[in-house]
This record gives C-alpha cells, sequence and structure tokens, in this order.
C-alpha cells in the first residue's frame, strides 16, 4: 500500500514538472495566445533602410511596455527597404506623425520597435504607414567607424 502511495505521488510530480515545462517554452517561444482575435487590434506599416536582425513576432513597445508585435518583414521591390508590418492592440492610440525605431534591448538583445506618438489629433488607422523611422544601429557598422576614426589619428 506504502508504494502505490509513493508511485502516485512520483506520478503528480511527473505531471506537473511536464506541465512547467511546455508553459515555460511556450513563454520563451513568444506564443501569448493561440487564436489571436484580429478584431482587437489594427495593422500599420513602417519603412526602413536597416532594420539589422529584427524578426518576425518581435514586440512593439511604448514607454517599455509591448503595445504590439511584428507579423511579416518584407523588402520592397522598387525602394530596396524593408517595410515591417505592425499589429497593434486596438485600444492604443497613435497620431499620424508617430514615429518608429527599431532599438535593441541591452547591449546584444534582441531588437525590438519602439513607437513614439506625436502630436497631430488624427489618429493612425488600419493599414496606414508610418513615415518617421529611425533604423537599427548595427554593432558591426559602429565598430567599423570607430576603427576607422582611430585609424585616421
Amino acid at each position: 500500500m506504502k508504494r502505490n502511495i509513493i508511485d502516485f505521488w512520483v506520478g503528480i510530480f511527473v505531471v506537473i514538472g511536464i506541465l512547467c515545462i511546455t508553459f515555460l517554452s511556450l513563454k520563451v517561444a513568444n506564443i501569448s495566445s493561440f487564436g489571436s482575435n484580429q478584431n482587437s487590434s489594427y495593422t500599420v506599416y513602417a519603412n526602413f533602410n536597416n532594420i539589422g536582425s529584427l524578426k518576425t513576432d518581435a514586440p512593439i513597445k511604448v514607454s517599455g511596455f509591448t503595445v504590439g508585435r511584428v507579423i511579416a518583414i518584407n523588402l520592397d521591390p522598387k525602394t530596396y527597404q524593408a517595410r515591417v508590418t505592425m499589429q497593434i492592440a486596438k485600444e492604443y492610440k497613435f497620431t499620424t506623425d508617430s514615429s518608429a525605431e527599431i532599438l535593441t534591448t541591452g547591449l546584444l538583445g534582441e531588437q525590438y520597435v519602439a513607437l513614439q506618438s506625436g502630436a497631430d489629433i488624427e489618429d493612425l488607422k488600419n493599414g496606414d504607414t508610418i513615415t518617421i523611422t529611425s533604423s537599427a544601429m548595427v554593432l558591426e557598422q559602429l565598430i567599423g567607424k570607430f576603427m576607422t576614426g582611430m585609424s585616421s589619428k
């Protein structure tokens, strides 16, 4: 009888462990919901000269808070700029003169899109494009500029 009780508790412990590992795996993979509701968000676009290592599903942040996700990144064949498609929660409204900038979390962390609202009275609508953008700073380019600056002195 005692052996059955120990086996029961070991089984419960294993099931809880598997659930915890599954939960942590989903958190690391940034899977927040399985059926994201398209009606609770709107889509906006931004064009960048250089996106660095920005990836699909990267967060869109305002003042450190995540307000949306990058859902697609494409290359515009006419301008050769990266066109970033962003999905933003409907409860967050941004004006038409808002700016988008690609920043990095820490020195070598993940890249994300930072939005800053402007002073215009008209809000962005579904399908609008943010025209004021700032491209990513690439660490290799910064090191190259530093090295060439040091050699010229």
